[in-house]
């Protein structure tokens, strides 16, 4: 969901975000489909790749306490390097460079 005040995403964003979450999550490699968490307010091509329970879940979410993440030393930094290698893992099986 957009703010009030947010511009309206590009189709170069939205296919950027469909693919993020087609990748498993970057926390802790469950399998697709994954929500695209913004580390960037706003910026559609700093989304990472999380499931539900890593993404918003009350103890292990970012949106939460955050305990995966603690025990596993990831950042938000780590996360986003590990969704920009399954999209392109994933961009390269489908024959797109």
């Amino acid at each position: 969901m957009r703010t009030k005040n947010a511009k309206a995403i590009t189709a170069a964003e939205r296919a950027h975000m469909e693919l993020v979450k087609l990748c498993p999550c970057s926390v802790c490699g469950r399998a697709a489909p994954s929500e695209a968490h913004h580390i960037n307010q706003g910026d559609h091509f700093t989304t990472v790749a999380l499931c539900q329970d890593c993404h918003t879940g009350s103890e292990n979410g970012w949106h939460g306490r955050r305990t995966m993440w603690r025990i596993y030393k990831i950042d938000e930094v780590g996360a986003l390097n590990e969704t920009i290698r399954n999209v392109l893992l994933l961009l390269s099986t489908r024959g797109i460079r």
